[in-house]
C-alpha cells in the first residue's frame, strides 16, 4: 500500500507542477505583450502629448487682456 500511495502522490505532484508552469508561462507572455505595448506607446507619442496628459489644466486658457 505504501508504494501505491507514494506513486499517486508523485503523480499528483507532477500534474500540479505542470499546471503551475503553464500558468506562469501565460503570465510571462501577458507581461511581455504589455511591455511591448507600453514601449510602442512611449516611442510613438511626443513629449507635448505626454505633458498635456499629465497636466491637462495647463495651457487651455490664454489671457488676452493687455
Amino acid at each position: 500500500m505504501g508504494i501505491a500511495l507514494l506513486s499517486m502522490a508523485l503523480g499528483q505532484s507532477h500534474v500540479q507542477q505542470q499546471a503551475s508552469m503553464s500558468v506562469m508561462k501565460m503570465a510571462m507572455r501577458n507581461a511581455e505583450q504589455q511591455g511591448a505595448a507600453i514601449q510602442e506607446l512611449m516611442s510613438t507619442t511626443n513629449a507635448a502629448a505626454i505633458q498635456q496628459a499629465a497636466q491637462p489644466h495647463l495651457g487651455g486658457n490664454i489671457d488676452l487682456k493687455a
